[in-house]
């Protein structure tokens, strides 16, 4: 089939298309932009569809697959009102600080655990505590990233083990 051939068979199935937004959505443009978007993954698919397999049912699973990938991405994502954006970062908690005693207490104990520990375990679990990925740790400390992930589970395990025995 030639390209000219699949975007025409593609075009006759958007009433079908259109009919099936219904089903997820009663927004008009919402399913205007849903069935565009098919359209549009289906021809800069075209080489992953096969040649006599059904055209319609391909076309409906990307609609599908497409509307509950945007369902997930809109449901992620905190709505905020216009009017409160603007007292929104007063509204905020603050996650990132120890403004409670207690916490900055458990905090500080914390980091005295990860002290204690042998110097070949708390390197690698202070870098992945500071954000370093497993292979930039492998790198920078010259050892196997598998060696990386077992100190840092080891770490952890050891940290439990502390926490245990100051109760």
């Amino acid at each position: 089939m030639t390209a000219l051939e699949f975007s025409h068979q593609i075009i006759s199935h958007e009433p079908g298309l259109a009919l099936l937004t219904k089903r997820f959505t009663q927004d008009a443009e919402y399913s205007k932009d849903l069935v565009q978007e098919t359209i549009l993954k289906a021809l800069t698919n075209r080489n992953k569809f096969r040649d006599n397999t059904n055209l319609k049912g391909w076309l409906f699973t990307i609609l599908r697959n497409t509307f509950i990938n945007n369902y997930r991405k809109g449901r992620s994502f905190q709505k905020v009102n216009s009017e409160a954006s603007d007292f929104f970062i007063y509204n905020e908690i603050d996650l990132h600080t120890f403004n409670k005693p207690d916490k900055y207490a458990e905090y500080q104990e914390l980091l005295a655990l990860v002290k204690q520990l042998p110097d070949n375990l708390r390197e690698p679990f202070e870098m992945h505590y500071e954000g370093y990925k497993y292979h930039e740790i492998s790198e920078k400390l010259e050892i196997p990233i598998g060696t990386v992930k077992n100190r840092i589970f080891q770490a952890r395990k050891n940290i439990q083990n502390l926490t245990q025995n100051t109760l």
